[in-house]
């Protein structure tokens, strides 16, 4: 049995998206078939209309969402239907080296579902990031879905699934940031707020927000940050280190992805301190440091993926927290919009107005 829904796909690099049928067929082995309530609008989404990806074209949008399964495949045992899920796009294999060594938030071997969905005419679909939400059902490894309380907001806890994950997963578990640190967090965007919100949950004594937009920072007040740095005004490395006693933040966070603004990351933390980068660079990005400064300043220079999390972990736990009223995932929620708004979204992205557009089914 095969099901036609509506979903976003981009035909071609740079090309506006187009709302179209699509056909997703029933789960086989180890597959989920979940029907989706939310997927948060991604730069990652941008990324693979605009061809920076790689150029599979078409592609099938969306990734960062949550729904309830509908049916399983074959095999499956850990969801059910009828189990509202947050989508990941890591599923740990439980066999390659970094799983067995313990740590599968590393997970070398990821999996996705194996049959394709199609566009009407059989042509194959690339779903970003192995999952392809903005849709109104999407075919999935079963262990890209986490199980997680159904009270909360599809909206809100969909965001788990990557922008919010990754920044707050940057804090909490690559900058292992602990109670009374000193936290930097350069760039204020989605995964840079959500970097923040995690500094806080960890109990960091002083969080710096740093960006070139007012909104930001303010959006960045709201989830923790105790001071904040207009770098267009201020340089950012002399201001976190004023505000630290001179000395430098603990662990500085660099959630833009370039090479400028990780030079800063690197002299603004403190001797023996952190530097976490989660912000994506694009393959032509070159970094130049002194090495002797590399050595002399001591300390960890990291790259989190996915926030290092482990979604039947992480999902959770700070699904508990949020129905707790102790994480405000509501905050990260700028608008709602339907399938066909969007490309308009990826325009209000672009020009920074929003922190997410949540596309709502």
């Amino acid at each position: 049995m095969t099901h036609q829904v509506r979903a976003v796909v981009a035909r071609g690099k740079g090309a506006p998206v187009s709302l179209e049928t699509i056909i997703v067929p029933d789960p086989g082995p180890g597959e989920a078939l979940v029907k989706i309530e939310a997927c948060g609008v991604c730069h990652t989404d941008l990324h693979y209309r605009e061809g920076g990806i790689n150029d599979d074209f078409p592609f099938l949008l969306g990734h960062e969402a949550a729904g309830v399964v509908e049916s399983v495949g074959e095999g499956v045992t850990d969801v059910a239907p009828g189990d509202f899920v947050i989508l990941n796009w890591r599923a740990v294999c439980g066999q390659c080296r970094a799983c067995r060594r313990g740590e599968s938030w590393y997970c070398f071997n990821t999996h996705n579902a194996k049959q394709k969905m199609t566009l009407l005419d059989g042509t194959e679909l690339s779903p970003a990031l192995g999952i392809g939400a903005f849709a109104e059902k999407t075919l999935v490894a079963a262990g890209q879905c986490t199980k997680v309380d159904p009270t909360a907001s599809a909206a809100a806890a969909g965001l788990l699934g990557c922008g919010v994950m990754a920044g707050i997963g940057a804090a909490i578990n690559t900058g292992n940031v602990g109670r009374g640190d000193s936290v930097a967090v350069i760039g204020c965007g989605g995964v840079g707020a959500a970097a923040i919100a995690g500094a806080n949950l960890a109990g960091a004594a002083k969080i710096i927000a740093v960006d070139i937009d007012d909104r930001k920072l303010d959006t960045a007040r709201k989830l923790g940050a105790t001071h904040t740095v207009n770098s267009k005004d201020a340089d950012a490395v002399e201001a976190i280190r004023e505000l630290t006693g001179g000395f430098g933040a603990d662990v500085v966070i660099e959630a833009v992805g370039r090479p400028e603004t990780y030079k800063q990351a690197f002299y603004a933390r403190d001797l023996a301190g952190t530097v976490v980068l989660v912000g994506v660079p694009t393959p032509e990005m070159k970094l130049e440091l002194p090495l002797l400064d590399v050595f002399g300043r001591g300390g960890a220079l990291k790259s989190s993926w996915y926030g290092d999390c482990l979604p039947s972990r992480d999902f959770p736990m700070l699904i508990d927290l949020y129905l707790q009223g102790r994480l405000d995932l509501d905050a990260f929620v700028t608008e709602t919009i339907s399938l066909d708004e969007v490309e308009k979204a990826f325009e209000r992205m672009h020009h920074g107005d929003v922190l997410r557009s949540v596309v709502v089914l």
